[in-house]
């Protein structure tokens, strides 16, 4: 109330100064005015009186000079407090309702707390004394402020997002519901709220419903609420047993642990999600509401909050994978295939369990010259078995092919099928030997050839001296180079292989069959061990939480 009445002073010393100051301004004027109209009587006096009567109505044709700059900024000055002036009072009309709804709900608190002291009178004690029971709300016996401490609301609060159909264009728009009900689920009050931006995360909309909610609460002073979530995630979030991983989901769930402080009693439950009452339909009106509101607007800037970098994004920089329509922005996607491209690769979509595997024609949209002919390379790799695979052995060329593609090409140029003909490279012509796997040998047989040159070219010796130093091991069944950075001896190659490490003895049925150890010290305990650790207890939450939605039917989760 302090705070009101002192903005209310500060807003008409402000309308003074302003009326002071425009009333200097009209005087300055004046004084402009009449001193001007003095220098020009003093001008035409000197002059032929043929003039005097031009000079005459010269003198009394009014001077007005205006001054651009002082008006605009009167004008301002004047716009700015009249926009304060209606912000307090559509605030003091808001602190009235909000005061107004406060007191409803006491009295409905105060209200039920009687009626349950009612029902556990006996019949006998009602019948003798009950006409003289009474426990009026407020001053008395049991005050506003008791009620509160004493009563327990339900809030109910509810995040969606939802993809709509806008213009023609598919825009990703999100809403907040939040209900507060008493103990009997009866309506107190009621939030729908469109979220800025557009778009966001699921989780990301849930808490920042979760927000609304706890500030609706505080708003009406109450004290002991409990706050029913059908969200899996984040109710593990706020009950502490899942850390946050993304910084800004982070910074949300530590506000969201600062407004628990702020009740004398808050608990989270967890319900399913028909139990939410009245928020789901909430949320819903308000992505309805904002779906509407751009359809009417004029305007073309529609954004979208990408999911994986939380940053606002315009639609027309936002991709959608083929087949699951998971969409992200060009950024994240880029560095997503960036990634599964330097680890060989093929990039799929980066929800968390989704196989779909992106399309090289879609994904130009973003990715470079270079980026594009990678991905491509590792789509033909991947689509090739590995026993099938073969390389054209010119420098040059190098070429990825399928053995049966090359004998049946060969067979059409040649008209022989044999192995030991030379075969044709699908891509530079060149003639190979298919056993040897070099340019084709004229003249001499395979064997004559390997007794000739026993010694590798310098380009494997290379290879092989490098990968021994560097200690990295070769896959047995591709022939891909392997290096272990950290972690423990048992790989995984590209092409599934699984081999140990340390002796390259094949994994079977997940288990080693060599006896070596698992892992050495060096290469599992690491500076950042913290960070592994974190990661480790995030799987295991995973985990968990495919357990748990193993329970429930799939039509429960949206």
């Amino acid at each position: 109330m302090d705070f009101t009445q002192d903005l209310h002073c500060l807003l008409s010393e402000q309308r003074r100064k302003l009326a002071a100051a425009e009333a200097m301004e009209l005087d300055l004027d004046f004084a402009f005015r009449l001193q001007l109209k003095e220098a020009l009587a003093a001008s035409l006096a000197a002059q032929p009186s043929s003039s005097s009567s031009a000079a005459a109505a010269i003198i009394e044709q009014p001077v007005v000079v205006i001054h651009d700059d002082d008006v605009n900024a009167m004008t301002l000055q004047r716009e700015e407090l009249a926009r304060m002036e209606r912000e307090m009072k559509d605030r003091e009309q808001s602190e009235a309702e909000t005061l107004k709804m406060r007191e409803e709900l006491c009295r409905r608190i105060h209200d039920e707390k009687v009626a349950r002291e009612i029902s556990a009178i006996p019949e006998k004690d009602w019948q003798q004394w009950g006409d003289n029971f009474e426990k009026p709300f407020g001053e008395g016996s049991s005050s506003s402020s008791l009620s509160r401490e004493e009563g327990v609301v339900r809030v109910y609060f509810k995040g969606l997002v939802s993809e709509e159909n806008v213009r023609g264009r598919k825009v990703v728009l999100s809403g907040i519901g939040v209900a507060i009900c008493d103990l009997s689920d009866n309506l107190i009050f009621e939030v729908s709220k469109s979220l800025i931006g557009n778009g966001t995360s699921k989780v990301a909309a849930e808490i920042k419903a979760l927000i609304e909610a706890f500030n609706a609460a505080i708003a009406l002073d109450l004290k002991r609420v409990v706050y029913c979530c059908d969200y899996y995630p984040l109710f593990q979030f706020v009950s502490g047993k899942w850390p946050a991983k993304q910084r800004k989901i982070a910074i949300l769930v530590d506000q969201v642990n600062l407004l628990q402080r702020k009740f004398s009693y808050c608990n989270p439950r967890f319900v399913a999600r028909h139990d939410v009452k009245f928020a789901f339909k909430l949320a819903r009106d308000a992505i309805e509401s904002q779906s509407t509101r751009l359809a009417e607007s004029g305007s073309r800037s529609l954004n979208e909050t990408c999911v994986i970098c939380l940053e606002e994004t315009d639609v027309g920089q936002i991709f959608s994978v083929d087949g699951c329509q998971h969409r992200y922005c060009f950024s994240c996607m880029k560095q997503h295939v960036e990634v599964k491209l330097l680890h060989g690769m093929v990039p799929k979509c980066p929800h968390q369990g989704c196989k779909y595997e992106l399309l090289v024609d879609s994904c130009q949209k973003f990715l470079t010259q270079k980026l594009t002919e990678t991905m491509q390379q590792r789509k033909l790799e991947a689509s090739i078995p590995v026993a099938e695979k073969i390389y054209c052995p010119y420098p040059t060329c190098s070429a990825l092919m399928s053995k049966t593609e090359v004998l049946e090409y060969s067979k059409d140029i040649t008209g022989q099928s044999e192995q030991s003909e030379p075969k044709i490279c699908l891509k530079c012509r060149g003639l190979f030997c298919f056993n040897c796997k070099v340019p084709w040998h004229s003249g001499m047989t395979c064997n004559t050839y390997k007794r000739m040159n026993p010694i590798p070219p310098a380009e494997d010796l290379k290879l092989k001296f490098l990968a021994s130093r560097s200690l990295w091991q070769q896959c047995l069944k591709c022939n891909h180079m392997i290096e272990l950075a950290e972690g423990c001896y048992h790989m995984t190659c590209r092409c599934g292989y699984e081999f140990c490490y340390n002796c390259g003895a094949e994994w079977k049925d997940k288990k080693a069959t060599c006896a070596c150890p698992l892992w050495a010290e060096d290469n599992i305990w690491l500076d950042d061990h913290e960070e592994e650790l974190e990661e480790e207890e995030e799987d295991d939450d995973n985990d968990d939480y495919d357990d748990y939605r193993s329970d429930y039917p799939d039509d429960y989760y949206y």
